[in-house]
């Protein structure tokens, strides 16, 4: 019975604190609102908060709540309507039925890309994961770009290292009006004496012999001897390198294996 009430009192408080750090949000233009006075049902009223921060309800006309959590909300439009002298200490419940002002966006390559809601205190893996994950065409750079006092930020992040740490003031942690954009995945090709030919996701520090190895090895042909890769240099211009088996590869590295001799 003990355990019982111990399982019952420990939902009950992730129920509070999901509720307490919903109530939090900050109310913005295009929230979508149903607001309820206690008592009172035909003081009911839907609304969306107006790109001015404000809402029409009845015998108060318009009402600024724009910046106010749905507390502070609450409170407010029963003060008005109590100074008002319309109604004695009422009781306001305001339901959000859209948080429209407190979304942020997750583009590129993910599995379910778009604008979600900012619940509570949301870092870039859960943000990822709400958008179901990377898809295979994936790389680990994420571009985390925002906007502050009208100056637009763009950082690059490697999740990778993310997840590999145990420092979590790596990954940070996400404000409505970010974008998150998970970047394509470099790639690689290869081709002559594989089996497998054509292109290949980069993998983080990738050599010859691991390319090799993604083309499914060398054909009965093939040799590891005079391998080649062609590559652009920092003028643009396409050279050829002389590779060797534990050489890393570049994005956009084309790799030729040669026919053996003998």
């Amino acid at each position: 019975m003990k355990r019982f009430s111990f399982w019952i009192a420990a939902l009950f408080m992730l129920f509070a604190m999901g509720t307490s750090s919903a109530n939090e949000l900050l109310l913005g233009p295009g929230d979508e609102l149903k607001i309820t006075v206690y008592n009172s049902p035909d003081m009911a009223v839907q609304t969306r908060v107006s790109e001015s921060g404000t809402i029409r309800f009845p015998l108060l006309g318009e009402v600024a709540v724009s910046g106010l959590t749905v507390a502070a909300a609450e409170q407010k439009i029963a003060e008005l309507l109590n100074d008002g002298g319309y109604l004695i200490n009422p009781q306001i419940n305001i339901y959000v039925s859209l948080m429209q002002s407190q979304q942020m966006s997750v583009l590129g390559q993910v599995n379910h890309p778009g604008r979600f809601p900012v619940d509570g205190n949301m870092t870039i893996m859960d943000v990822i994961a709400l958008a179901g994950g990377i898809s295979p065409d994936g790389g680990d750079t994420v571009r985390l770009i925002r906007k502050r006092n009208g100056v637009t930020t763009r950082q690059e992040l490697d999740i990778s290292e993310m997840a590999r740490s145990s420092e979590t003031l790596l990954d940070f942690e996400i404000t409505p009006g970010d974008v998150i954009f998970v970047e394509r995945a470099s790639h690689f090709y290869i081709y002559g004496e594989v089996q497998h030919p054509g292109e290949y996701k980069l993998e983080k520090s990738m050599s010859v012999v691991q390319a090799i190895s993604a083309g499914s090895g060398l054909t009965p042909r093939g040799t590891e001897r005079g391998l080649r890769i062609k590559r652009r240099d920092a003028a643009g211009k396409l050279v050829t390198i002389d590779a060797k088996l534990e050489d890393l590869l570049q994005p956009d590295d084309v790799v030729y294996v040669q026919e053996s001799l003998f």
